[in-house]
């Protein structure tokens, strides 16, 4: 059972795909009780001989790239509708505001750029 080959029609596909040239990345849902959480996966194509392959390693100069392919991979992302549970807001108790030895409250430190509000 464990041994016999996967047929294209059982394996799980990519929600979403993105190829630049070489490189592809697949984006994966994963479901999970608190909804949806994708996971991305990146792979180079090169042909050897009459062969097309695959690969997990990249070159220098597949990684701008790669790097745009993954920015691609993050916008679709984000652009998809949030059904997960937000975390709940700390209830942890917050510190208190910091003060100098006379007891004064410390100022925020402020560029020069930004203005007092």
């Amino acid at each position: 059972m464990g041994n016999e080959p996967t047929t294209q029609t059982a394996r799980a596909r990519p929600v979403h795909e993105i190829r630049l040239g070489a490189i592809r990345a697949a984006v994966w849902a994963n479901e999970t009780d608190n909804g949806t959480w994708y996971n991305v996966t990146f792979e180079r194509s090169y042909k050897d001989g009459d062969t097309w392959k695959s690969t997990g390693s990249f070159g220098r100069d597949d990684l701008l790239v790669l790097a745009k392919a993954a920015d691609q991979a993050h916008t679709w992302i984000v652009g998809q509708p949030r059904d997960r549970q937000e975390p709940e807001p700390s209830t942890a108790p917050t510190q208190p505001p910091r003060r100098m030895a006379s007891g004064q409250p410390l100022k925020e430190a402020r560029l020069p750029t930004q203005r007092s509000a």
